[in-house]
């Protein structure tokens, strides 16, 4: 992984109206081979330009990285109204969650999002916080003292069982069997480094046959959850506040069949593989950095005493937060942003027309030195008062932003932080896999190699 502290390839001074740089000489042979070689690759490439807005043009798609703050700002909250998730999100995902909340637009988002918003708010997500414990400690409890851990499998186990019972109350076990080998489907069909990437569904590959056999299973899975569900008498369901309560509650034109399957995938995977590689790189970096993990450990020492914590506690908790904070700055599972506009704007001085692709990256944001000293290292004591004070609004956002700022961002770090909590105070972590990390681009930021840690417990 390229250090975003070196510097940017000059590319000239930028005169508004003129055309903003673009990568390589022929750019739609040279991005589309590099793409297929290194897309993070390609990527800190573009972060080295000096430019805010950099050309791209890979296979049929053209479009710019915007990589400065205030243009993040302007394309998500200021003129949020101007642009849509955009034609390369509904080309990858479409036919997959085109229904769900991730990608629909317009009034229909707006409906849907009021009437799934009641299962996020903070009076209620605080009532999952014993369940999220429970299961955090029961992970832990399967382990032994010395025993060599990858993380990331024991992470998604245990984030699905959390959303599994929190926000669906569906059957786990169940859910898990079909849907992991779905997500596994998925991840290989959207690698941009594998030419499924930018091939129909529709054409014969064995990735593809692969994606709509496992689609098959989950959605036949998802037949018998919801026909239990109507099976159930008025009161018992009346009584259910969860996600899929909500969804079913709505009319047959507002929800259909495939409507509710979109929605369903889209929470699964944005609820529990987002969460999942949050906690693979927290205990990634925590075991390679020991002087942060000794911290860690003496503010949950000192605050909780042994006890499990509970969501006021985290109130309790400042640098458990910071480290959650920094996780989240150098290694965003939903790293970068897309966009595009819905008539002709004007970005960075330059004029974009419908057509472009706008990629935000927070993979470059986040790691670019304007804004972070030592933008590389894993320091969460950087999160001070006066730091953030300082910082621009949008040099950090894991969550997105605006109106269409992801729905459980408060869920996601609440989860992630009792889970950090009960699990540490049960560990010490001691690295197995050294930085730095090999990342792949596959839905969301993950690694290419399992993550090993040792954990020994503490006394």
């Amino acid at each position: 992984m390229a250090s975003h502290q070196a510097a940017r390839e000059d590319s000239g001074p930028v005169t508004p109206g003129d055309r903003p740089p673009t990568l390589g000489r022929v750019p739609r042979v040279d991005n589309t081979l590099a793409m297929l070689r290194d897309p993070l690759g390609f990527y800190d490439r573009a972060g080295r330009v000096d430019a805010d807005v950099v050309g791209y043009h890979v296979a049929r798609t053209r479009g710019y990285f915007l990589t400065h703050p205030d243009l993040v700002e302007q394309v998500l909250v200021t003129d949020a109204a101007d642009y849509e998730k955009g034609q390369l999100l509904y080309d990858t995902l479409g036919q997959f969650i085109g229904e769900g909340l991730f990608l629909l637009e317009g009034e229909e988002w707006q409906r849907q999002r009021t009437a799934l918003q009641p299962a996020f708010y903070r009076e209620r997500i605080e009532t999952y916080g014993e369940t999220m414990t429970d299961f955090a400690r029961d992970t832990a409890g399967g382990w032994t003292d010395g025993q060599r851990v990858a993380v990331l499998p024991e992470m998604q186990s245990l984030t699905l069982r959390i959303l599994g019972k929190t926000l669906l109350d569906v059957d786990v076990d169940a859910t898990a069997a079909t849907l992991e080998p779905l997500l596994d489907a998925l991840r290989d069909r959207l690698d941009p480094r594998t030419l499924s990437a930018y091939l129909p569904l529709s054409v014969p590959t064995p990735v593809n046959r692969r994606v709509r056999r496992t689609r098959a299973a989950f959605e036949s899975t998802l037949d018998d959850v919801v026909a239990r569900r109507q099976r159930e008498d008025a009161a018992t369901r009346e009584a259910r506040d969860d996600v899929l309560s909500l969804l079913l509650s709505l009319d047959d034109e507002t929800m259909d069949r495939e409507r509710l399957s979109h929605q369903l995938l889209t929470f699964l995977v944005a609820g529990h593989d987002t969460t999942a590689l949050t906690l693979t790189y927290a205990w990634f970096l925590l075991a390679n950095h020991p002087e942060v993990q000794r911290q860690l450990h003496a503010e949950l020492d000192a605050t909780l005493d042994g006890a499990d914590p509970t969501p006021a506690d985290l109130f309790e908790l400042p640098y458990l937060d910071d480290v959650l904070t920094e996780v989240l700055r150098l290694y965003p599972p939903a790293f970068t942003v897309f966009r595009q506009p819905t008539q002709q704007v004007t970005l960075g001085g330059y004029d974009v027309g419908p057509e472009a692709q706008l990629t935000l990256p927070q993979y470059l944001v986040h790691r670019d030195a304007r804004w972070y000293d030592d933008p590389d290292a894993f320091r969460p004591a950087r999160w001070t008062d006066d730091f953030e004070a300082d910082l621009p609004d949008y040099a950090y956002y894991p969550f997105g932003g605006g109106p269409r700022h992801c729905i459980g961002m408060r869920f996601a770090r609440m989860e992630a932080k009792l889970a950090i909590a009960t699990i540490a105070q049960r560990y010490r972590f001691e690295a197995g896999t050294e930085p730095p990390l090999d990342l792949a681009m596959r839905i969301t930021l993950a690694p290419a190699e399992p993550v090993r840690v040792r954990v020994h417990e503490r006394g």
